[in-house]
């Protein structure tokens, strides 16, 4: 089973983002599940989601304290939580933010993964240029699907097309193919 937990803030489309991912996973013929977690419902709190993906049927309903990824869409968020916990040793991070790990203040704990396994994608500024809106979540799915072979990026795209129909569907998958081509240029 591969689990993921994404973190962010309120309005960054983090549970949007573990839906669609899980979405690309059905498009696969694997089982998923997303589960949102609220604290503050309220524009800037911290958001945490979660999601399972497997190719057995899904039992567990807890939160994910042992994740296989990390998804940081806002990396204030560092000296906030601990969002490190429980992350695997050969776990992946993928990081909005064009600072290197070191000018985040995480490079000790990045370097403990693999180094193909992490990541910093400008995620806010392609979702600008894209979007004309400051929302990673589907920017970094992109980016994701370049780490690793979890999903793939077409999976990722219908999932987009079936949350964002139309013209807004189609700049979300622009916004993700950007990130997917920064990815694999890191």
């Amino acid at each position: 089973m591969f689990e993921v937990r994404i973190h962010g803030r309120g309005g960054q489309g983090v549970v949007s983002a573990a839906e669609m991912l899980s979405i690309a996973a059905f498009e696969e013929g694997k089982h998923a599940q997303a589960v949102p977690s609220f604290g503050s419902e309220r524009m800037g709190a911290p958001v945490v989601a979660y999601v399972r993906i497997d190719e057995r049927e899904i039992e567990l309903r807890e939160p994910v304290l042992e994740p296989d990824l990390l998804i940081v869409q806002d990396p204030t968020l560092f000296s906030a939580i601990d969002v490190f916990a429980g992350l695997r040793e050969d776990g992946y991070l993928l990081v909005n933010t064009a600072k290197s790990m070191e000018e985040l203040g995480v490079a000790e704990a990045a370097q403990k993964l693999p180094a193909s396994n992490v990541a910093a994608v400008p995620a806010t500024e392609l979702a600008m240029r894209h979007l004309k809106r400051p929302t990673p979540n589907t920017v970094l799915l992109g980016a994701f699907t370049a780490m690793s072979d979890v999903v793939r990026i077409d999976s990722v795209f219908k999932a987009i097309a079936r949350k964002f129909p139309g013209e807004v569907g189609d700049m979300n998958i622009a916004a993700a193919q950007a990130a997917y081509d920064t990815a694999l240029a890191d």
